[in-house]
């Protein structure tokens, strides 16, 4: 009776202890976002320093300091080459959209629209009706491309840099520093737990830095054949290189996002195809193009490469990532979704260190 009053004292405490950890981490997120963001980095830089570091020039050897330095540089120089590739396709498509003419838009598109209505009235043996679904087009494409939600955006922008300069100078600082001295993020970490359990952060620590590590490589690799096929594909069939870059990298970002985010991309390049349709083509056989070619890939990603990138990587069973993703996303939508792997990955890796008395943890991280 004493053991077991003891273990559910022990669990008790270990759940405040949880939550109160959890109630920081929500309340100073930006922050510690910041500190994910760089000690992710630092492992992506970790074997340049070393490389770096090792190098000898007769009997000068360069600095740990500045070998971090340059890594960092190096990081930021392919972050800065990516968005100057990237960044101007975005704005001349959101000026584009703000452009747009609707009425051109509706009209073209209303005969496919028409001839859709009549087979949905056919297949479901619907009366006819006043309703029109190319009126409720013209009615939701304003809506859908918005100017003032627009010219919203673009008075916002002043805002959006400050905090992004903010950031990108905290990242960086951090990042530094993590590069430089290689075991201070362990270091922070176990300085707010008891000397005893400091051994048990660290197996933690290591377990999380291999799962997430594994996770975040292959859902990068993943983004980009997915970005490339599409642009290919695209490009094979007509499409202008800008459109099919654009629609590549919305797939490519947005697939990053579990389930909604293939969701939110498939809609935007639908949006694209309606207003740049592909040369030659109607508007309906463009739509038909990008739905079919996002169809075929997103459907061979999600049986060859999600399997083993959602489940295999993170050592836990597809269902229950599922789950974890929808109660994360009915939590806190989008952001839910796009953390919850990390995370759960994370809470798995230290409720095996500190709960595996329990069953029920003893059964969730037992590939771990």
């Amino acid at each position: 009776m004493n053991t077991t009053l003891q273990t559910v004292f022990k669990f008790l405490i270990g759940a405040a202890i949880a939550a109160g950890v959890l109630f920081l981490v929500w309340y100073f997120s930006a922050i510690v976002i910041y500190i994910l963001v760089s000690a992710v980095l630092a492992v992506v830089g970790r074997p340049l320093v070393g490389y770096l570091a090792a190098l000898r020039i007769r009997q000068w050897h360069v600095p740990r300091s500045v070998a971090a330095l340059v890594t960092l540089l190096v990081i930021w120089a392919v972050a800065a080459v990516l968005c100057s590739l990237f960044v101007p396709l975005v704005f001349n498509k959101i000026n584009q959209f703000a452009n747009v003419d609707f009425a051109s838009v509706v009209d073209s598109v209303d005969a496919p629209v028409a001839r859709l209505q009549h087979r949905l009235q056919e297949l479901f043996s619907l009366p006819e009706s006043s309703f029109s679904l190319s009126e409720e087009l013209a009615a939701a494409l304003p809506r859908l491309l918005d100017l003032d939600s627009l010219n919203t955006f673009f008075s916002s922008i002043i805002g959006t840099v400050i905090a992004s300069v903010i950031a990108i100078f905290s990242i960086s600082f951090i990042t530094f520093f993590f590069l430089k001295e290689d075991d201070l993020f362990y270091t922070m970490v176990t300085a707010m737990f008891p000397d005893r359990y400091h051994a048990n952060i660290t197996r933690a620590l290591d377990s999380v830095t291999l799962l997430l590590g594994r996770y975040f490589t292959g859902i990068l690799t993943e983004s980009l054949l997915l970005m490339t096929a599409v642009l290919v594909v695209m490009m094979a069939f007509g499409m202008r290189a800008a459109d099919a870059a654009f629609i590549g990298l919305v797939m490519g970002v947005m697939n990053v996002v579990p389930y909604a985010g293939p969701l939110i991309g498939g809609v935007v390049s639908v949006l694209v195809g309606i207003v740049s349709p592909i040369a030659g083509m109607s508007v309906g056989h463009t739509v038909f193009v990008i739905v079919g070619t996002l169809l075929i890939l997103k459907g061979m990603d999600d049986f060859i490469l999600q399997p083993s990138l959602y489940s295999e990587r993170v050592k836990a069973h597809p269902l229950e990532i599922f789950l974890v993703i929808l109660i994360a996303g009915s939590l806190a939508g989008i952001v839910g979704m796009l953390l919850a792997i990390p995370l759960y990955t994370v809470l798995r890796v230290f409720a095996k260190e500190f709960f595996s008395q329990f069953a029920l943890v003893r059964r969730l991280t037992e590939k771990i």
